[in-house]
């Protein structure tokens, strides 16, 4: 039997924010009805983007209603851009920490959340068919768990299972999910006995060809400041650093570019 808090236990019994708003500003799903968990996510935005209201629909246990139900109360009052630096561990902690095996309730939370903003801003979403698909039996793509276990700091299959369920069914992707963890385990294992030196120049690298060439196409361009441990201190130019979305392109491009390249615990800090 699992211990749960009594947070979880208080929104399980008590959930907020239950339904659905008519002309939504932005929905996003997560999960499916096969692997026993759903939630659909419902936002209302202000024209100052901040989140108004948010309501949920869910089927699944009460990890998963207790998750989803927290999950509103967290971001109501927020901006958009503020609501999309929420992990699925902030959630759990949230709740005061859940069972191992229940994060993967989290996790849904978060991926809907995600889900609902990228169609807040139009964003597209890759379709599943289009991603290798490692777990069958719940339809997860190799992208999906190679962000899970980098956010999440996965180790070992029992981890990847309760985050994701990825590996909990027929077992047969198992061999796959191990390949992917030893070769992110190994990579994370490489980048920490990098210098400080050697970090700035791998940085600088990866600005000058994948970063700076898009942001130049329109004017601007970026500068590395600083790099603290995990804090990489960044500067805007040109039209950049005037651009009322220069945020959204840190987020969403920049700093997204150099977890994909670097490393997923780098924090980026604009000076």
């Amino acid at each position: 039997m699992w211990n749960y808090s009594e947070k979880v236990m208080e929104h399980y019994r008590n959930p907020r924010n239950v339904g659905s708003i008519e002309n939504a500003d932005a929905i996003g799903e997560a999960g499916s009805l096969s692997c026993g968990d759903m939630l659909k996510l419902y936002l209302k935005v202000n024209k100052e983007g901040i989140i108004t209201d948010a309501k949920f629909q869910t089927f699944g246990c009460g990890s998963a209603v207790a998750s989803s139900s927290i999950l509103t109360e967290m971001i109501i009052g927020k901006s958009v851009d503020e609501a999309r630096k929420i992990t699925n561990k902030q959630i759990a902690d949230e709740l005061g920490g859940l069972p191992p095996e229940k994060m993967h309730c989290s996790v849904m939370g978060h991926e809907a959340l995600e889900a609902a903003i990228a169609n807040y801003y139009k964003e597209e979403i890759p379709a599943n068919n289009k991603e290798e698909i490692v777990c069958n039996c719940f339809n997860i793509t190799k992208s999906f768990l190679e962000e899970e276990i980098k956010n999440n700091n996965l180790k070992t299959i029992d981890d990847v299972i309760n985050y994701t369920k990825a590996g909990g069914a027929c077992g047969r992707c198992k061999g796959k999910i191990q390949d992917i963890l030893n070769k992110m385990n190994q990579k994370q294992s490489d980048e920490s006995k990098l210098t400080k030196t050697q970090m700035i120049i791998k940085i600088n690298n990866i600005i000058e060809k994948y970063i700076s060439p898009e942001l130049r196409k329109d004017g601007g361009d970026i500068e590395l400041i600083d790099v603290n441990d995990n804090q990489i201190k960044v500067k805007l130019s040109g039209r950049c650093q005037a651009c009322n979305r220069s945020q959204i392109t840190l987020t969403h491009f920049v700093e997204a570019t150099l977890k994909e390249h670097v490393s997923n615990n780098i924090e980026l800090i604009q000076v």
